[in-house]
């Protein structure tokens, strides 16, 4: 991070980001497949999968992969085969994953104007999942929601991403793709972005980055 004399006149003292949807983005050719061999409607296996009371679990610690996956076969087992379930179940806990590059780049040039910090809702294996992307080293601080026992959009988890970055709520930009996790930091005093295409993070970000 650039400490130079004016930082102090930069937009933002920290950039906080959400990971999936902004930075990490799923391979769903193969549920879709196993979907539309089974008779599904597509995205069936999603819904269950990230439905409150099978997801929240999950982003909160409390349960392991395998008990999350077993959640999923649960809830598709009056569609499907219990064999069609186990496969769906396996193919979308198991999915493979990759990184907007334009993206990283971004971040990578933010990081050395102001800290950097990852704002998911996420699986205890993250870090794992972050060496996989080649981005262990992306950010200043990672406020993983498995770890820290709290999820967005609850404002604790803002909170505690800016008392690690050092920054006052109202000096930290906020980065997510979905608009109740904005919502809550904009309640917070942060300055957010509703991320739909890296344009929007690339104008948001202009003013550290422009000078």
């Amino acid at each position: 991070m650039n400490t130079a004399v004016g930082a102090r006149d930069l937009p933002f003292d920290a950039v906080l980001c959400d990971l999936d949807g902004v930075i990490r983005f799923y391979d769903t050719v193969e549920v879709a497949r196993l979907e539309e061999a089974a008779g599904l409607p597509e995205g069936i296996t999603a819904a269950i999968g990230f439905a409150p009371e099978n997801d929240l679990p999950l982003l909160l610690g409390r349960v392991t992969r395998d008990q999350w996956a077993q959640s999923i076969v649960h809830g598709l087992r009056s569609h499907v085969s219990p064999r069609d379930a186990h496969a769906l179940a396996k193919a979308f806990t198991e999915a493979g994953f990759w990184a907007d590059e334009a993206v990283v780049s971004l971040l990578r040039q933010v990081r050395e104007h102001c800290p950097v910090v990852l704002v998911t809702n996420a699986t205890v294996w993250l870090d794992e999942d972050l060496a996989v992307l080649g981005l262990a080293d992306l950010a200043d601080i990672v406020i993983n929601s498995s770890l820290v026992g709290v999820a967005k959009p609850d404002r604790r988890i803002y909170e505690i991403a800016a008392e690690q970055a050092g920054a006052r709520v109202d000096r930290c930009l906020f980065v997510d793709d979905r608009e109740e996790n904005t919502d809550a930091a904009s309640e917070l005093g942060m300055t957010t972005v509703l991320y739909r295409a890296v344009g929007d993070l690339r104008e948001s970000v202009a003013g550290l980055l422009n000078r």
